[in-house]
């Protein structure tokens, strides 16, 4: 591979070396990704609420079961009477409309964590990706249940992050509603059921696809626990399940005010803002791994009979619906507020272009690819209202337990989303907004992981931390070739590095 250049080397150097010698480590180890586009970002989403105790769900109307053994149930069961003593805690609801379902027809439902009181609510989209065809569907029921299935959710989770209730984890959303909708339709939350399929082609999938019906029963099931009083509804979600947002909350918004609540639906998109794939593809993608995140929603949206926005709709001729998935494309059509959180280097969007940090050298392609992603990420983000972009290397954020470590420009996401929930309210009274209170937060260097506050690399195979010199070598540099010892020359490279070169 090509050595870069000095300046762009050294900067690359420094960014590097702050990440290895900050104070604290920002995040713990990260959860190691699965190979598959089907399987996508479905790991992350384990990590949105952490599972306490519980038992199994019951079944829809369905032969298939991953339930587990009797002895398991009763065990979780056991666990779940006593974690129910825990005021921390999410419980189960399933939906009263039990037609609305997860994919192998068992009942859809939601976790919710009430505090008495509080007129505002936090609807947590879960995220995992998709299946699009019989094949990739088959292999995630096979593979990842839990996401297709709600037979074996436990009675309760405990939220981390955004979706604590606790002051200290959660300083500015602690003391509201929390809703946890868990993901179970595998249609990035955009089905309405099954598709029309012509008499003479067999069904691709015997799956049901209800994303979007989901949303809308749970909110109808919150009715009695007021959200028709509500002043505010945050809908919110990560990875896939902030695409999801984007997709659905003017819907949200329509249905609440069809109830009659006066609340502001506002959206929180946490690592949902994706950018098209830069690899060259089969224009006739076959229905495997092979295919690119386009593909994958073109042919999704016939399985799933998928709907988008009506306003970014009709932007589009008949057969492009797909581009109302990509934030980019979207975000000028919503009139509702929408707060966008978004790495610069997210390891999803490289793991699309088949870059995986920590597990494999990269060829000049790579490399340049990873320059320009930060550049073009910002782009996208420039006429975005309320945004917190950190330069780093990780996927979803607003659910880490430490969350409020992150910063740009010296600003926490938890203090930005309390300068924006400010300034709306400001707006929604007819005062002028403060000054000094950002919620525009876009790091201004250019390099991976430059941001001294980002999350440690992990390398993909081993689980442990890098170092800045394995990391230097992952990315695939000559150490040898710039003079540099690998084994002995650490000192030599902090200090290079400090001194600028």
């Amino acid at each position: 591979m090509k050595i870069l250049g000095p300046f762009v080397f050294l900067l690359l150097l420094g960014g590097l070396w702050c990440q290895n010698n900050r104070n604290a480590k920002a995040t713990g180890k990260s959860t190691k990704k699965s190979s598959g586009i089907q399987q996508g970002d479905a790991g992350q989403s384990a990590s949105a609420a952490d599972v306490t105790s519980g038992s199994t769900g019951r079944t829809g109307s369905t032969s298939r079961n991953t339930g587990g053994s009797a002895e398991s149930r009763q065990e979780g069961a056991a666990g779940t009477r006593g974690a129910g003593q825990q005021t921390d805690d999410m419980r189960l609801h399933y939906l009263t409309n039990t037609q609305v379902t997860c994919n192998d027809g068992t009942v859809a439902g939601f976790y919710l964590k009430e505090f008495r009181g509080s007129r505002r609510w936090l609807l947590f989209l879960e995220g995992g990706w998709c299946c699009y065809s019989r094949e990739t569907c088959d292999y995630r029921y096979q593979n990842i249940p839990r996401l297709m299935s709600s037979s074996g959710w436990p009675e309760t989770k405990r939220g981390s992050g955004i979706l604590s209730s606790k002051a200290e984890d959660n300083p500015h959303w602690h003391n509201t509603n929390i809703v946890f909708i868990p993901y179970c339709s595998s249609d990035v939350w955009s089905g309405t059921g099954p598709a029309p399929t012509p008499p003479s082609r067999p069904r691709q999938a015997e799956y049901n696809f209800m994303g979007s019906l989901i949303i809308r029963e749970v909110i109808k099931d919150l009715i009695p626990k007021g959200i028709k009083q509500a002043k505010v509804v945050m809908l919110s979600g990560s990875s896939a399940g902030g695409t999801g947002v984007l997709l659905n909350i003017e819907r949200v918004a329509s249905q609440l005010q069809q109830l009659g609540a006066e609340a502001q639906v506002r959206g929180l998109v946490d690592s949902g803002w994706f950018l098209e794939s830069k690899q060259q593809r089969s224009p006739n993608c076959p229905e495997t791994v092979s295919c690119s995140p386009e593909d994958a929603i073109k042919i999704g949206l016939r399985l799933w009979n998928g709907v988008v926005p009506d306003r970014c709709r009709q932007l589009f001729k008949r057969g492009e619906e797909w581009k109302c998935f990509f934030g980019h494309r979207l975000y000028s059509t919503l009139t509702s507020p929408v707060f966008i959180v978004q790495w610069l280097f997210d390891e999803e969007q490289l793991r699309v272009e088949n870059i995986y940090i920590g597990g494999q050298s990269m060829s000049e392609e790579q490399w340049q690819y990873i320059q320009n992603l930060g550049l073009e990420l910002k782009n996208s983000l420039r006429d975005v209202t309320a945004v917190f972009a950190p330069s780093c290397l990780s996927h979803t954020l607003i659910t880490k337990s430490n969350w409020t470590s992150f910063q740009v420009r010296g600003t926490s996401l938890p203090r930005a989303l309390q300068c924006w929930d400010r300034s709306l309210e400001a707006i929604r009274n007819n005062r002028t907004p403060a000054k000094g209170c950002p919620f525009h937060l876009v790091d201004s260097c250019q390099w991976p992981q430059c941001n001294p506050t980002c999350p440690t690399l992990v390398d993909k195979t081993t689980q442990q931390e890098l170092t800045l010199l394995q990391m230097l070598v992952a990315m695939g540099l000559d150490l040898q070739r710039l003079g540099l010892d690998p084994q002995g020359d650490a000192d030599s490279l902090v200090s290079m590095v400090r001194n600028g070169g």
